[in-house]
């Protein structure tokens, strides 16, 4: 069974490095237990969280750590990190 995360930046919306914070974690947690996936909401709001969220995920520390990205074609305030375990 592949396990997902979820993280919900809508209560840190405002604090960017709690967003970075929430971020890394989410992704130390999705390395330890080997997860396919994480889910992050950022919401859809002015735009302005889900541009940080990207420019954090494309940023070259963390980019090397997962498969590819998807942005939710249905919902545009989420975005899926897929990872690719070997």
């Amino acid at each position: 069974m592949s396990s997902k995360i979820k993280v919900d930046l809508h209560p840190i919306f405002n604090n960017s490095r709690a967003i970075d914070a929430a971020l890394n974690d989410a992704f130390a947690e999705a390395e330890r237990i080997r997860a396919s996936s994480i889910e992050i909401i950022p919401g859809k709001g002015s735009g302005q969280l889900k541009k940080h969220v990207i420019r954090f995920l494309e940023s070259k520390e963390i980019k090397g750590r997962y498969h590819r990205l998807e942005k939710d074609s249905d919902n545009f305030g989420r975005i899926f990190v897929h990872f690719k375990w070997k």
